[in-house]
């Protein structure tokens, strides 16, 4: 067993005092994530600080004409909220590609952001691993390494994040509002994650001391042309090999804006906003969609088990593009290996 306390924060401010004053301590909401890893003892945390009952579980309008998702809103009740059903499909699409209906259920908002890496070397704290403890090696470079990134790693660590959420997030142009002793901080949520580096252990940049309260959606949704692809082993709960968010504005048959972010084959959710470039102008046809994938793809490196991933990644960019411009998004139905 491990021994913890448990404390309720009463609001965000007592919250933030709470984790400011104990940096062993974890926030849990819905837990999805962190009791796995407690249970597998690659958590230990000395305090656990309940945030379940903040008041950060809105979704608002905003007076830019986006909206405002509260940290703790449900990943089920935000896939599943009129407004981004309407004007954001592509984010409710991600979401119920995600996990299970069960866990969606008590997954947050904020959670989500926060989830760790799936590799089985970071569970298994009987094998080396640097995200679990710095220097000690990285098992899956030379071990299993199907699932593992082709972009953005390093020689620390190959791991790749897990959110589907996210992807979609990071195409949208998503800001994330974190709180702390210092005050209300907003990054862009593709500065949030981290790539590893050196520094594989720590995922975002959220500081320590602070707490994620929202994440703010632009006005612009991309509610016309847009699709997401996740490719999986199984239809059901199963972690992207590679998933892509696509997102047009269209001019007839004329790219005026795109919107471009894979999942499963990075640290991080990976966004090229050199390969975004190449498709404005252009016409919404195969041959541009090809050759944005490989400008995204020009600096992919495979390992002994995961090279596959780069034309896998290939193939999904032209097929998600593809769909995004004849506004036929990817069927819930259609999403695994045939």
């Amino acid at each position: 067993m491990i021994n913890f306390q448990y404390a309720r924060a009463s609001d965000v401010a007592d919250a933030v005092r709470m984790i400011a004053t104990d940096p062993t301590a974890k926030f849990i909401a819905g837990g999805t994530n962190l009791i796995d890893l407690m249970k597998e003892d690659v958590e230990r945390p000395s305090r656990l600080i309940d945030i379940s009952r903040l008041p950060l579980k809105t979704v608002e309008e905003t007076a830019a004409g986006g909206l405002r998702i509260g940290a703790l809103v449900p990943n089920s009740d935000l896939a599943y909220h009129p407004l981004i059903e309407q004007r954001y499909p592509i984010l409710s699409s991600a979401i119920l590609a995600g996990a299970s209906q069960q866990l969606r259920n008590m997954a947050s908002t904020g959670g989500n952001l926060l989830q760790r890496t799936r590799c089985a070397y970071f569970y298994d704290t009987a094998t080396p691993c640097n995200k679990r403890q710095p220097d000690s090696g990285c098992s899956a470079i030379g071990g299993i390494n199907r699932g593992h990134a082709i972009l953005g790693a390093s020689d620390s660590c190959i791991a790749t994040h897990p959110s589907d959420m996210c992807v979609v997030l990071t195409a949208l142009d998503a800001t994330v509002h974190m709180m702390g002793p210092d005050g209300a901080r907003v990054v862009a949520f593709n500065d949030f994650h981290r790539l590893p580096g050196n520094t594989p252990q720590i995922d975002t940049n959220l500081h320590a001391n602070e707490i994620v309260t929202a994440v703010e959606l632009p006005a612009k949704g991309f509610a016309a042309n847009y699709s997401y692809l996740k490719i999986r082993d199984r239809l059901s709960y199963a972690f992207a090999l590679v998933s892509i968010a696509a997102a047009l504005e269209l001019d007839g048959e004329t790219i005026k804006e795109a919107r471009l972010a894979l999942g499963g084959v990075a640290h991080k959710p990976w966004r090229d906003t050199a390969a975004e470039a190449a498709l404005r102008g252009q016409t919404a046809s195969a041959a541009n969609f090809t050759r944005a994938a490989d400008l995204l793809l020009r600096d992919a490196k495979g390992y002994e088990h995961n090279a596959f991933k780069i034309d896998l990644a290939r193939r999904g960019i032209v097929r998600t593009l593809t769909q995004a411009a004849q506004a036929t998004p990817q069927s819930q139905s259609d999403k695994k290996i045939r």
